[in-house]
């Protein structure tokens, strides 16, 4: 008899709606290939930046002036650069570079915007604008034009480029999180946990945050290969990553000066730098209608 009932057709709907909202939107994102290529190719970039010292067939840095300039061969499958120095190699470590920025920015704009965005939206009145009014004043500078401001004005390796970009970049992490508090802090399970007697901070990490994290996540997931292309293009104009770090910015700036003579010194960091971009964007895509509650499918 059980075994007939689980066989209805309802059984399974019933099921599905007893399983967590993070289960669902797994299911959904599995089933979107595009996302789940895109997640495989980031997941390969990440293990190849781990382990780029142990893949990389040559030092990254290290010049040999009898080989400047080779196209691409079985002793560089990539070709070198115009020091001598194996492309293959440094784009291995161009993406452990270009990785790192990308996330650890996230770090820093996460830790400024969250905190601006909780207290904006949970409080609102006076300390709600005066912090809403701080955001539209960075908002208002040009990006780059600010980054490189504070890249002149901190100096310093990459950790200074990490700390430029999310000093600009957390104002959008800032609005998203307080128009998802001024919509959660109205539900009524909010109201009665009010009523109840718990404190602000308690309901902002029991019952606010928690329910923000499906649009930060899928923000972030589109924030980093903003990040990965301001670094690169930080370092074409020469303030970024300082040498002789490997750098896809930095790689594309040093074969431009060649670029019709050795165009494939141009052309791998640069279809490297793409395919970063696109994985990260189509997975945000994913997770965006993953996480959507307005999408109905059958999982």
């Amino acid at each position: 008899m059980l075994k007939a009932i689980k066989r209805l057709p309802w059984a399974g709907r019933e099921r599905n709606k007893s399983r967590g909202i993070y289960a669902l939107a797994f299911d959904r994102l599995v089933r979107n290939r595009l996302a789940v290529v895109s997640l495989v190719v980031i997941l390969l970039l990440a293990f190849v930046a781990i382990f780029a010292p142990l893949l990389s067939p040559y030092d990254p840095i290290k010049q040999n002036y009898d080989a400047i300039s080779q196209s691409p061969s079985q002793a560089h499958w990539l070709g070198t650069d115009a020091l001598g120095r194996d492309t293959f190699s440094r784009l291995l470590f161009g993406a452990r570079t270009s990785l790192t920025v990308g996330i650890f920015t996230q770090a820093i704009v996460l830790g400024i915007g969250v905190p601006i965005g909780l207290v904006a939206g949970y409080l609102g009145g006076m300390v709600g604008n005066l912090l809403m009014r701080l955001v539209d004043i960075v908002y208002a500078f040009p990006d780059l034009l600010f980054i490189i401001l504070l890249r002149s004005v901190l100096g310093g390796g990459i950790l200074m480029i990490f700390l430029a970009i999310g000093l600009v970049a957390w104002t959008n992490i800032a609005r998203l999180v307080r128009g998802q508090v001024l919509s959660v802090k109205e539900e009524e399970y909010v109201t009665a946990a009010r009523a109840m007697g718990a404190s602000n901070s308690w309901i902002i990490l029991r019952h606010v945050l928690p329910n923000s994290v499906g649009p930060l996540l899928v923000a972030v997931t589109f924030a980093v290969p903003r990040a990965i292309f301001v670094e690169a293009a930080l370092s074409y104009i020469g303030i970024g990553v300082p040498p002789p770090t490997p750098s896809w910015g930095t790689m594309i700036q040093d074969g431009y000066t060649v670029i019709f003579v050795a165009p494939h010194l141009v052309l791998f960091p640069a279809i490297a730098i793409a395919v970063v971009m696109l994985s990260f964007t189509f997975l945000g895509d994913g997770l965006r209608d993953a996480l959507d509650p307005r999408i109905s499918r059958r999982v």
